[in-house]
């Protein structure tokens, strides 16, 4: 394995020196360091395994403490149990499911694009609707969603995933918090697609990407659930064709795991760009685990690949929540 050095261009970590022909090729796994930190996290041996093919388009990842992964396959309709051996079984069929958490009581959420709805699913796969409209509208196409640390539910809805022929109704693309009640509140429209988003692992800040502008916002986050001073965090520039940041996690360090153009882009909390994850196929999301959450487990296509690293990964679920104010 070469390792060659570009002071422009950062450190790469690949099977060969990258040259100006090599962006015709297939994609191919690849480490590429802009600054030293990166290797900090992710090992210069790192492998990538894949533990399941042949899916539609891979989404929601959501890591069980009992040994497996729960995956969205919005083409095929349906959700999957993956365990890390490939075996896979289905919970439940549903028209485009996407991002997906669980709640404080470990309970399944899912955004389901189709329905236009927030849900909850049983481990039986039956679902409820939690939340599908907001001031009597309904949204537009839920997109992913995270346990906050006061222990509400926050999601994205942009036009992503809206339904050919289906009217938009709210008139704009909104970052929502579902309480334990079911009030749904409004805490940004600022943003013109929002995706991804998550905390910061002392519930200080909410990090959140705009597909469109291809950059990660960051907000402040008070008690009670409000967001103050937005402002632009880092952006992942790309051609048309090279994917946009969607999916993001952190580790318990506080740094950045975005999904965008061609891999996993990798931040510290002071927004620099300390490496990207390239992958063999475009990535949409990414969840931690295995038995140390040091395992990032990525959807990507019609793939979930797994990465071992020497992070140690920032689960909310898995944290005990702060009481509600």
């Amino acid at each position: 394995m070469k390792i060659a050095l570009t002071l422009a261009a950062g450190f790469l970590l690949a099977g060969s020196i990258s040259t100006a022909q090599e962006t015709t090729k297939p994609r191919e796994f690849s480490l590429h360091a802009d600054l030293p930190q990166f290797w900090e996290l992710i090992p210069k041996n790192a492998k990538l395994e894949t533990v399941g093919k042949d899916f539609g388009f891979t989404e929601g990842p959501v890591w069980d403490p009992a040994g497996f992964l729960y995956v969205s396959d919005e083409e095929q309709n349906k959700i999957y149990k993956l365990w890390p051996d490939g075996k896979k079984s289905e919970l439940i069929a549903l028209g485009d499911p996407d991002g997906s958490t669980y709640d404080r009581e470990h309970r399944l959420i899912d955004c389901a694009s189709v329905l236009r709805a927030i849900i909850r699913i049983s481990p039986d796969g039956k679902y409820e609707t939690l939340a599908d409209r907001f001031e009597g509208k309904k949204f537009n196409s839920p997109n992913d969603v995270v346990l906050g640390p006061d222990g509400a539910l926050y999601f994205t809805d942009p036009t992503l995933d809206l339904v050919k022929g289906e009217k938009q109704e709210l008139g704009f693309q909104g970052v929502f918090r579902l309480d334990a009640k079911g009030k749904v509140t409004l805490l940004t429209k600022e943003l013109s697609q929002p995706n991804g988003l998550a905390f910061s692992p002392d519930g200080k800040k909410f990090y959140v990407d705009d597909s469109e502008h291809r950059n990660v916002r960051v907000y402040d986050f008070q008690a009670g659930g409000t967001l103050s001073n937005g402002r632009v965090f880092g952006e992942e520039p790309g051609a048309k064709d090279d994917g946009v940041p969607d999916g993001i996690k952190l580790d318990r360090k506080g740094n950045l795991y975005v999904t965008g153009p061609g891999g996993i882009w990798i931040w510290d909390s002071q927004g620099r760009h300390l490496g990207t994850i390239m992958m063999p196929e475009q990535p949409a999301n990414l969840a931690w685990g295995g038995p140390q959450l040091s395992t990032l487990y990525i959807t990507a296509t019609t793939s979930v690949y797994k990465l071992e690293t020497t992070a140690k990964g920032f689960v909310p679920y898995l944290v005990q929540p702060q009481k509600q104010k």
